[in-house]
C-alpha cells in the first residue's frame, strides 16, 4: 500500500507553557483509517491534564471531544496506553480524540459529520489544557498545540468524474498503472453524491465508483447494470473483477442485481457483494413507524414481524458469490438482525455468507473513528418531511464496531477480489 512520506514528530509550545510541556502526534498525517499516538511529556507528575480535540466541518460548525488524564510519577501522558478518566470517552481509547467528536454547546442540532471534499484533509487540532475541564475551551489558556491532518485520499489516488452513457458517478483511482480491482458504491437514501468510502477504498487498492443513482429514472437493474458496464471497460480496472458495497438503502439495490444476467454474479470468486446493513428489499408501507419521546423516529417496527411471503423478498438463494453483512443490533432504523437471520435462513448456500453482528451499534456504521450519529436531520423518501431519525446505537460500542467491521471488510474484499483464482 502506498504509504504517507511524511510521518514524524510534530511538537508546539505555547508562550503560555510553565512547564517547557511538549504534545507531540505521531504521525501528524495519516489517512482516516489509521492510528495515530499523542503524548504530553516534561509535565509535573500527578497532575491534571484535558486533551482536547477541535475541527471545523466545511458547513461551518465546530466538532470536539475531550478526555481528562492524570500525569504519571515522569509528568507523561500517553493516550494509547492511559485511561481517560471523563470527557466525552473513558477508559483507554487511543482514537477517542476523533471517534467521540460531538458539535460544540450552542450548534444547530441534528446533525450529521461528513467530508463533502475529499481532496482535501480533515483538519483537527489537538490541544492540552491544565486541570480537567469540560467546557468553556476558547476562553481557556492553551498549554500546547498540535494541527493534524487525516487525509481520506492517499497520494497518488486519483478522483475521476463520471458521464458516460448515462451513468453519473465519481471513480477514484488506486495510485499506480494498473488494473485494479473494481467496486461500485451505493450509498444511502441522501440527496447528494457521498464520496468519502470510496476515496478511502482507492486509497487501499480498489477502483471505486461512487454511483449517482437515486433520482427515479436510475433506481433500475438497467441503470446499474450501465455503470458495472462503464466499470468494467474502463481500461485500470480487471473485468472480471469486480464488487458492490451497499449502505443503507444502497444494500437494497445491491442485493436486486442477483436477478441482473449483465451483472456476473454466478461467478462467485469474481463478483462480490458486501452490503452494510441489509434491508430486505420488499414493498412496505411505514405505517408502523413512530417517534419517540424525543420527537425521533424511529422506522425498525416497519418491517416487523418479518414477512412470510417470499415474493416480496430478494430470492437469496440464488445468490452465488461471497456476501457479507454488518449489523448494528441496535439498528432502530430497519430491522436489521431480524433481516440478517431471515437471510441466513433462506440461502441454501449459506457457505457464502457472512456475517458481522455488533450488539449496541446502530445503523450507520461508517468509516473507523468517524463520529458516532445517534440521530440527526433526514428528508423522508416518499413525502419529502424533513424530521429528526433515530439511527441507534450507544458511542462506544459503536464506534468500535466501525473500527472492527472495517478492517474485516477489507481483508474481506481483498481475499476475494485480489487472493481469489479466476
Amino acid at each position: 500500500e502506498h504509504k504517507w512520506r511524511l510521518i514524524g514528530r510534530v511538537v508546539s509550545h505555547s508562550s503560555r507553557n510553565l512547564w517547557r510541556l511538549l504534545l507531540s502526534v505521531q504521525p501528524s498525517r495519516g489517512l482516516v483509517d489509521e492510528k495515530f499516538s499523542v503524548r504530553v511529556q516534561n509535565a509535573p507528575p500527578a497532575h491534571p491534564l484535558t486533551m482536547h480535540a477541535l475541527l471545523h466541518s466545511e458547513d461551518g460548525d465546530t466538532w470536539e471531544a475531550f478526555g481528562h488524564y492524570v500525569t504519571d510519577a515522569g509528568g507523561d501522558v500517553n493516550v494509547t496506553k492511559d485511561p481517560s478518566l471523563g470527557g466525552t470517552y473513558v477508559g483507554v481509547e487511543p482514537m477517542g480524540l476523533l471517534w467521540s467528536q460531538r458539535l460544540v454547546p450552542g450548534s444547530r442540532p441534528g446533525l450529521r459529520f461528513r467530508k463533502q471534499d475529499v481532496q482535501t484533509p480533515m483538519q483537527v487540532r489537538l490541544s492540552v489544557y491544565q486541570g480537567h475541564q469540560s467546557e468553556g475551551f476558547m476562553d481557556r489558556a492553551v498549554l500546547a498545540s498540535v494541527m493534524m491532518e487525516r487525509w481520506y485520499m492517499a497520494p497518488g489516488v486519483r478522483r475521476v468524474n463520471i458521464t458516460e452513457g448515462g451513468v453519473t458517478g465519481t471513480l477514484f483511482l488506486p495510485p499506480g498503472p494498473g488494473p485494479f480491482p473494481g467496486l461500485l458504491d451505493l450509498w444511502g437514501g441522501v440527496d447528494s453524491l457521498v464520496e468519502y468510502r470510496s476515496a478511502l477504498l482507492a486509497s487501499h487498492g480498489f477502483a471505486s465508483l461512487t454511483l449517482d443513482y437515486l433520482k427515479p429514472a436510475q433506481v433500475k437493474n438497467e441503470y446499474f447494470e450501465d455503470a458495472y458496464r462503464v466499470l468494467q471497460q474502463h481500461p485500470q480496472v480487471c473485468r472480471r473483477r469486480i464488487g458492490l458495497v451497499g449502505l443503507s438503502f444502497g444494500s437494497s439495490m445491491a442485493l436486486r442485481t442477483i436477478y441482473s444476467n449483465v451483472i456476473q454474479v454466478r461467478k462467485c470468486l469474481n463478483s462480490v457483494f458486501m452490503c452494510f446493513f441489509n434491508e430486505i428489499c420488499i414493498k412496505v408501507k411505514l405505517k408502523k413507524s413512530h417517534y419517540n419521546d424525543e420527537n425521533q423516529l424511529i422506522w425498525r417496527n416497519a418491517l416487523l414481524p418479518m414477512p412470510t411471503d417470499t415474493s416480496k423478498k430478494v430470492d437469496v438463494g440464488r445468490l452465488q458469490c461471497p456476501l457479507l453483512l454488518v449489523v448494528g443490533e441496535d439498528d432502530q432504523s430497519w430491522p436489521v438482525p431480524e433481516s440478517a437471520d431471515d437471510m441466513m435462513e433462506r440461502a441454501g448456500n449459506s457457505h457464502l455468507l457472512t456475517v458481522l453482528s455488533y450488539p449496541r451499534a446502530g445503523h450507520l456504521i461508517e468509516l473507523p473513528y468517524s463520529p458516532h450519529c445517534r440521530a440527526s436531520k433526514f428528508l423522508t423518501p416518499l413525502h419529502k418531511e424533513r424530521v429528526m431519525m433515530l439511527w441507534g446505537g450507544e458511542a462506544a460500542p459503536h464506534s468500535h464496531a466501525q473500527e472492527d467491521a472495517w478492517r474485516k471488510t477489507l481483508d474481506f474484499l481483498r481475499k476475494n477480489l485480489y487472493c481469489s483464482a479466476d
